[in-house]
């Protein structure tokens, strides 16, 4: 899960659609079909703003600041539901936004992006999409003491025990391959798991220990 606000810098998707890109010469994640011929950069997941989910809207202005150098893996420590559609996807984003407002005390939500168990991708703190798409970043409150140079994923669930589902970690290597491309990033050296930097179980012994598939991953994704 996140770590508290640092406001200063500190120096959904079925088995059946995952497949059906296959037979095109790639795999379909979300609407998108990743090429899996060589030398082919994965192209930008759908992401849903916002806007979209209805976020409400940040206490204080949110800070644009420079490229991060690294990408935080977090687990929500939420209920691993079931329900893998997009309406689940908005609630656990408002669930976030809420418990970050509201019991932390923080500007907005503390994270830039959050994965459904369903596998959808949404923005988190304000302006985080189109910082990115400027190859910028917010600054965040996911990484205590670390957050002016990473961006944070937060990935719905549990992952201490149980597996991570497909679907989510299918979007989560789109997602960061984007990034990786996006901020000229090695992910072998820039994934990290939130634990490499703070004293926290998180993103889970099961995700933290898949890390380094999920970096072997994106790098292919990436070409």
């Amino acid at each position: 899960m996140t770590a508290p606000e640092t406001e200063q810098p500190n120096h959904a998707l079925s088995r059946r659609n995952l497949f059906r890109g296959a037979a095109a010469g790639g795999l379909l994640i979300g609407g998108i079909t990743l090429p899996t011929g060589p030398a082919q950069a994965a192209p930008a997941p759908r992401a849903y703003t916002r806007a979209e989910w209805s976020a409400r809207p940040p206490r204080s202005a949110t800070q644009v600041i420079g490229a991060p150098d690294h990408i935080v893996i977090h687990h929500t420590a939420s209920q691993n539901v079931t329900d893998y559609s997009l309406a689940a996807a908005y609630k656990v984003s408002h669930w976030i936004q809420d418990l970050h407002m509201d019991t932390n005390g923080w500007i907005d939500a503390g994270q830039q992006l959050t994965i459904s168990r369903g596998g959808y991708l949404m923005e988190g703190r304000s302006k985080s999409l189109s910082s990115i798409a400027n190859r910028q970043n917010v600054l965040g409150a996911q990484t205590a003491n670390h957050n002016s140079h990473t961006i944070g994923i937060e990935h719905e669930g549990i992952y201490v025990t149980a597996n991570v589902p497909t679907a989510l970690f299918d979007t989560s290597v789109l997602t960061c391959a984007w990034l990786c491309n996006t901020y000229g990033l090695d992910p072998h050296v820039a994934i990290v798991g939130h634990r490499d930097y703070n004293t926290t179980q998180c993103p889970g012994d099961v995700f933290y220990a898949r890390l380094p598939e999920l970096r072997d991953r994106v790098a292919a994704a990436m070409g």
